[in-house]
């Protein structure tokens, strides 16, 4: 018999919502491993003692894990698509009656609380998920990658100097046909402050950026189907963002020039949790923040009891400074050398101990002084011999060219830490942490702009960006730690081989403290 269903809606429902959330449900299992409690202590100090009640601050951390863990950047949206989820209704504690927040609440108390919260919700996770042994600290790679920020390039403005604006334009911007026929959006609030609209560069790069200006305006004018009316060559040195000060424009090889945010992250090898995320100005290069990324990640695992040894990351990382840091850090650095490095001139051999080069003809380039380059703001060290030296070398034309009269050259001051980094890079451990760098923070960083809502930053300025990426760190650890199995059984000796790398990083902790507290006392 055909059977037919007919839909009443009942006035009265006997429903419980936990009865249809099967046990299984990713949701489900995350509510019982997850307690922001202490989140009610931590925000206490950012209410009032009257008027009416907030969104509980539990609430809004699971809302926002919830975006990300379903790839939802948009309040709006994220709202309409809990409303209609069961299992998202009972982690959030919400019955199918109760009414969810307004989308608003949500970007007001992001904006409410600061950096602080959110980085502590980060290591009380990562807390989680080194209690369950995903995390081993000896070994991390580092990466950076561009975020798109909220703002358009449309709306960029033109800095200006302390004279009037239409002089600069004539002897600082070339206009091309194009750019005229381009139309001008303007903001209504600017928010950039005073300093950031005034233009910052020397002379001579303003000069650089006025021949690339043509180039860029004739190249325009004659590529076939030039269609695009409002391209125009932008920089960092002549324009800003008057919508998102703290965005910044940069370019990958192959994509269009954006106003981005740079996400530095750091990846523990062992399991592929992350241990530490930061958002940085996106015109700022990868080795000027690596000591800082160091400083913060060595803190959070010395905290956690874990001892690290190898830092991992690509060529852009690379500067004989932050060789010798991550020496004084006592940490083996496998960083690729940039490609302009030179431990000297071609045949030239260096004797370490006399601290001079020999050349081909065995003549002595002695050291004469050390010197900061103005251009790359790194330390040097200028070797040159004497005029008598070179006067009669049979190799005088090819070694010094028309003008010079002695051979003169410059090297980096931290050569030694370069050398012993590239011995480390070239070995075959060396070898084998490239291939987990590649197999390791490339992935995460994939995931978390593909599938963990990092794609764009939906929220305005540097602090915002980084309470954003946090959430995105945050929700992945946590997808991570309800994954993770260990699929093999230990045997003895590798029991017996855990217990004495455990205890061999406890001791040292132990040991770093003393030396702490003695060099404290001392002081």
């Amino acid at each position: 018999m055909q059977g037919k269903k007919t839909y009443q809606e009942k006035l009265f429902n006997d429903f419980r919502l936990s009865d249809r959330v099967l046990e299984s449900n990713f949701y489900r299992r995350l509510k019982t491993v997850l307690n922001f409690d202490y989140l009610y202590f931590q925000t206490k100090d950012y209410y009032g003692n009257s008027g009416q009640k907030s969104i509980d601050p539990a609430v809004f951390f699971k809302l926002c894990l919830v975006g990300y863990l379903e790839n939802i950047i948009s309040d709006r949206k994220l709202m309409d698509h809990c409303s209609m989820r069961l299992d998202i209704l009972y982690f959030l504690g919400y019955n199918i009656d109760e009414e969810l927040p307004w989308h608003s609440t949500i970007s007001r108390t992001r904006q409410l609380f600061p950096e602080s919260i959110f980085e502590e919700v980060f290591t009380k996770v990562l807390s989680l998920c080194i209690d369950k042994g995903m995390v081993i600290g000896h070994t991390q790679a580092i990466d950076s990658a561009p975020v798109k920020a909220n703002a358009s390039m449309d709306s960029l403005e033109l800095k200006v100097p302390e004279e009037e604006l239409e002089d600069h334009l004539r002897k600082i911007r070339h206009i091309s046909a194009i750019d005229k026929e381009a139309p001008i959006r303007k903001v209504k609030n600017n928010k950039a402050p005073k300093e950031q609209q005034r233009i910052s560069a020397s002379k001579k790069e303003l000069q650089g950026i006025t021949s690339r200006n043509k180039k860029w305006a004739k190249d325009q004018d004659q590529r076939p189907g030039a269609g695009n009316k409002g391209s125009k060559y932008t920089s960092n040195k002549t324009h800003y963002s008057p919508t998102d000060p703290d965005a910044r424009i940069s370019v990958k090889p192959g994509k269009a020039k954006k106003l981005n945010y740079l996400s530095q992250l750091t990846v523990d090898t062992a399991h592929h949790v992350i241990t530490d995320i930061k958002a940085y100005h996106a015109d700022c290069k990868d080795n000027q923040q690596l000591q800082d990324i160091v400083k913060r990640v060595k803190k959070r695992l010395w905290k956690q009891g874990l001892h690290w040894d190898n830092c991992v990351a690509d060529r852009g990382y690379s500067s004989g400074e932050n060789y010798a840091f991550l020496e004084s850090q006592n940490l083996k650095s496998f960083i690729p050398p940039h490609g302009t490095y030179k431990g000297g001139p071609d045949n030239f051999i260096y004797k370490e101990k006399e601290d001079h080069y020999l050349c081909p003809q065995g003549k002595v380039i002695p050291f004469t002084k050390e010197f900061l380059d103005y251009r790359t703001k790194t330390r040097k060290k200028e070797y040159r011999a004497s005029k008598h030296i070179c006067v009669d070398c049979p190799l005088k034309r090819q070694c010094l060219g028309k003008s010079a009269q002695e051979k003169k050259f410059s090297v980096t001051y931290y050569r030694e830490e370069y050398q012993r980094n590239n011995t480390r890079v070239n070995s075959s451990q060396g070898r084998y942490m490239k291939a987990k760098r590649q197999s390791t923070v490339e992935p995460v960083f994939g995931t978390l702009k593909e599938f963990m809502g990092m794609y764009k930053i939906n929220t305005i300025g540097l602090a915002q960006a980084n309470k954003c990426m946090h959430l995105s760190a945050i929700a992945y650890n946590l997808k991570k730690y309800l994954k993770f199995t260990r699929d093999t059984v230990q045997s003895q000796a590798g029991v017996l081989l855990s217990c004495i790398l455990s205890l061999k990083s406890f001791l040292r902790l132990q040991i770093s403290r003393l030396e702490h507290s003695s060099i404290i006392k001392i002081l």
